[in-house]
C-alpha cells in the first residue's frame, strides 16, 4: 500500500495533535468541573451535571475517537504501522482500553448522573443510583484522566521503542 508523504504527514499530525488537545483538554476540565463546583440548588446541580455531559459528549468523546482513526491512518499509511515498536503497541491497547471504559462505564455513570439530576434537582444526591454513579466517576475519573496523560508520555518519550533514537513517531 502506498504510503503518505510528507506534507500528509505533518497534516496529519496536525489533526492528530488537535485530536490529542481535545481529549486531554477536556478530560481535565471534567475533572475540575466534578471536584471544584458547589453546587447549592437543585438547578446548579442540574447545570453543572449537564456541563459535564456537554464536555463529555462535543470535546472528549469526538477528541477521543479522533485521536483513534488518525491512529489508525498512521498505522495503514504511514511507515510506523500498527506493532513495529512496543510502545506504539502499548499506546494502541491503552486508547482501545480507554474509549471501551469511557463508552460502557464513564459516559454512562455521567449521562445517568445528568438524567437524574434533570427530573430530581437536589433530591439526586438521596438517589442511590445518582450516589453510586458520583463514586464511580470520582474514582475512576481521575485514573483515566492520568493514563491519558501516560498516554501523551509514551507519544513523546517513546519508551521500549528499540528503533533509531531519533526516529520520530506519531505525535512526536
Amino acid at each position: 500500500m502506498k504510503k503518505m508523504g510528507a506534507r500528509g504527514l505533518r497534516w496529519l499530525k496536525i489533526v492528530h495533535l488537535f485530536f490529542v488537545s481535545m481529549w486531554v483538554g477536556g478530560a481535565i476540565s471534567l475533572l475540575m468541573i466534578f471536584f471544584l463546583a458547589r453546587p447549592s440548588g437543585g438547578d446548579e446541580l442540574y447545570a453543572v451535571n449537564m456541563a459535564m455531559k456537554l464536555v463529555d459528549d462535543f470535546v472528549i468523546i469526538p477528541g477521543a475517537n479522533g485521536c483513534l482513526l488518525t491512529g489508525l491512518v498512521y498505522g495503514i499509511w504511514t511507515r510506523w504501522g500498527f506493532f513495529r515498536h512496543n510502545w506504539l503497541k502499548v499506546k494502541w491497547a491503552m486508547t482501545v482500553a480507554q474509549i471501551v471504559f469511557g463508552t460502557f462505564w464513564l459516559g454512562p455513570w455521567l449521562n445517568g448522573n445528568a438524567a437524574i439530576a434533570a427530573t430530581e434537582r437536589l433530591g439526586a444526591l438521596q438517589n442511590p443510583v445518582y450516589m453510586h454513579n458520583y463514586t464511580m466517576n470520582a474514582f475512576w475519573g481521575p485514573l483515566q484522566v492520568s493514563l491519558i496523560l501516560v498516554m501523551v508520555w509514551i507519544s513523546v518519550d517513546k519508551p521500549w521503542k528499540g528503533g533509531k533514537k531519533n526516529d520520530r513517531g506519531p505525535g512526536g
